[in-house]
């Protein structure tokens, strides 16, 4: 039996382009002893595959030429040697970009259909969820009565992030990128305010616009883009504001601030009024995944909690759908459909 598979055929200097990838057909493998084999259903794309493309220093090594593009999937097992699983079972791992992978279990988790459509295990339910939990509740600490501007506020991290935080009975106050997305994370995830970054020219006019939006300035701010949002940001935290540096995807892709260096102005605004910027990666946080899954999954259920999701058919279009992520295409969680529902 054959199967397909995403590779890295080359690397990116700045944006990539779907030279950068290549399908190809390999002989499906079988498990060994105590491992099991799977069928991905969904494959999660995400805005940090697009480090793993790079041969730089970071926290992940890179995918190397010829190998399997990374990213997070939910399959079914069809065939197992572990005795923990078998075949049917629904599960969300890291099989990559590939329509079947073996795993022996490290990092797998089961996924139980009746709390949610299984998609959710790589979005509200997964990952980002996760990610969104995390850094509003343990690195920004934010509370009842506090402020918060989200950035990238209605992708698949920053709407759970506002959701999570209007629940706490917080202020509010989204970043977004078009009127429909704006409009979606005040009419549908309920923030009090959402702020259209293609409406603000530079970081001078974001910064009059969160203002007008917040006149008494932010406690939090939960940072997914950086450039001209953080500019506009910055100057509108209070004393002791926190901020939860989660990603930067305005500057994965080259130097796209040109010869500006925001580095030298936050940094004496963090000085001034003595704020605290953290940056965080989830996977440093695992120990919170059971609270996150126990108090999320029934508000996900009950339909408390929103979500959205962008879906491509089809492995071979994964690289498109991925550059269009870059370019802020999708709109809530971006996934691609890689085989059939389990039946």
């Amino acid at each position: 039996m054959s199967m397909q598979r995403v590779a890295l055929a080359s690397r990116p200097n700045g944006w990539p382009t779907v030279d950068n990838f290549s399908l190809e057909e390999a002989q499906t493998p079988s498990p060994g002893p105590g491992q099991f084999l799977a069928r991905t259903v969904w494959l999660s794309l995400d805005p940090y595959m697009r480090g793993r493309m790079d041969d730089g220093p970071s926290y992940a090594k890179p995918v190397e030429i010829g190998g399997t593009m990374e990213g997070g999937t939910v399959s079914e097992v069809i065939d197992s040697n572990h005795p923990d699983y078998k075949p049917g079972d629904i599960v969300v791992g890291r099989l990559g970009w590939a329509t079947h992978g073996v795993s022996d279990g490290q990092g797998v988790r089961k996924v139980d259909p009746a709390i949610a459509p299984i998609s959710t295990a790589l979005g509200v339910l997964g990952m980002p969820g996760h990610t969104a939990y995390v850094g509003l509740n343990r690195i920004l600490d934010a509370k009842q009565g506090e402020s918060i501007c989200v950035s990238a506020a209605s992708g698949a991290v920053g709407a759970l992030v506002t959701q999570l935080a209007r629940i706490k009975g917080m202020t509010v106050v989204g970043v977004a990128g078009g009127p429909d997305k704006c409009a979606y994370v005040t009419d549908e995830l309920g923030a009090d305010a959402c702020i259209d970054h293609r409406a603000a020219a530079d970081g001078k006019e974001m910064a009059k616009l969160l203002k007008e939006a917040a006149p008494g300035g932010f406690d939090c701010y939960f940072e997914n883009v950086a450039g001209k949002t953080l500019e506009g940001v910055v100057p509108n935290m209070r004393e002791f504001g926190r901020i939860a540096i989660c990603g930067m995807i305005s500057l994965y892709s080259g130097n796209t601030m040109g010869d500006q260096n925001q580095l030298p102005w936050i940094w004496r605004s963090l000085l001034v009024k003595k704020m605290r910027a953290q940056g965080f990666i989830v996977t440093d946080h695992i120990d919170m995944l059971p609270a996150f899954l126990e108090e999320v999954g029934p508000l996900v259920n009950s339909g408390k909690v929103k979500f959205r999701e962008t879906v491509t058919e089809g492995l071979e279009n994964a690289p498109e759908a991925f550059l269009g992520l870059l370019r802020g295409e999708n709109f809530g969680k971006q996934l691609v459909r890689v085989g059939a529902d389990p039946s």
